[in-house]
């Protein structure tokens, strides 16, 4: 099969084996596999990862234990955990300390004519949701994972700091939990988007708050400078998430979390049945948020657009 892999500092498509599924496991055709910022940051060394990238896909699965889910159109849950130990006994799998993550961590990822996983790690799509929109499943899973974390009262004010592929999926959901969120960004068609749903947007440039000013901040620029901004922002006890992940360090000073008593909640991974809904039901929508679309021979192509600035979505479509 052909795949994407990530060797020493180089990104390649190269023939591969077709990976055998475990006892436990599905073998998927990968119809779709979608860019994320986190295998950008792959290509620049964050978690010293090597091997096929990718992790948000969508695919039809070929081979597994059960009959029934064969043929079936699915997405899957990243992390793989090992099911034994505290963390997963407590049903805290995504913190598994053995746990290992599709195209981020000991596993081979999705930008591939077939990838494998568990089978309990697999969602089957429903027929309301278009193949296209399945790839966003994992990263608004994701978004939605603030809301299990935090009890957004309705005297809040939320600033969300981004307006890139996963600050647009965050504020489609916040947008319905709170009458208070604003979204700063640096890019005026990018916030042109969230205000098509009714959110309030403002330019940074134009940001004039008073410091301190907000219950919620939702870092999600994927850049260091985002914490800088957040940090501005958040009112004393106030809940600070941060959804950035990147290589690299950033010069730290946690005088003022200290000073100001923060709730500072780091957030990852969610619940996919709860991103599932949401695309089902309309309550999020993401077609206008796909940049464009690529067969995987024009990676390059693919990659390249990622990473323009006014980029959200891009998508690799693998097979038919």
């Amino acid at each position: 099969m052909k795949a994407l892999v990530f060797e020493g500092r180089d990104l390649h498509l190269q023939d591969v084996p077709i990976p055998t599924p475990g006892r436990h496991e599905a073998l998927i055709r990968v119809l779709y596999a979608g860019i994320c910022n986190t295998d950008i940051e792959i290509l620049k060394g964050y978690m010293n990862f090597q091997g096929i990238i990718g992790h948000e896909f969508v695919g039809v699965v070929e081979k597994c234990p059960y009959p029934d889910l064969v043929g079936k159109t699915v997405v899957g849950e990243i992390n793989i955990s090992c099911g034994k130990c505290e963390f997963c006994l407590k049903g805290m799998k995504n913190h598994c300390p053995n746990r290992s993550v599709l195209g981020i961590k000991d596993k081979n990822g999705a930008m591939a004519e077939y990838v494998t996983l568990p089978i309990a790690n697999l969602h089957v799509l429903p027929p309301k949701i278009s193949h296209l929109e399945g790839v966003f499943v994992e990263p608004l899973a994701a978004a939605c994972e603030i809301l299990e974390q935090i009890d957004i009262q309705p005297e809040y004010r939320v600033l969300l700091v981004g307006d890139g592929k996963l600050a647009q999926l965050i504020a489609q959901v916040l947008r319905h939990h709170t009458q208070n969120l604003t979204v700063v960004g640096k890019h005026r068609n990018k916030l042109k988007l969230m205000e098509e749903h009714g959110i309030r947007t403002v330019l940074l440039e134009n940001l004039d708050f008073p410091p301190k000013y907000f219950h919620m901040v939702v870092e999600a620029t994927g850049n260091p400078s985002g914490l800088d901004i957040a940090l501005q922002y958040i009112r004393p006890r106030g809940f600070l998430v941060l959804k950035s992940t990147y290589y690299g360090e950033h010069p730290f000073n946690p005088a003022q979390i200290v000073i100001d008593e923060l709730n500072v909640i780091g957030s990852r991974c969610g619940p996919f049945p709860r991103a599932i809904s949401l695309l089902e039901h309309r309550e999020v929508m993401v077609e206008s948020l796909i940049s464009g679309i690529f067969p995987l021979e024009q990676w390059k192509l693919a990659f390249q657009k990622a990473q323009a600035p006014n980029a959200l979505k891009i998508i690799l479509q693998i097979s038919e």
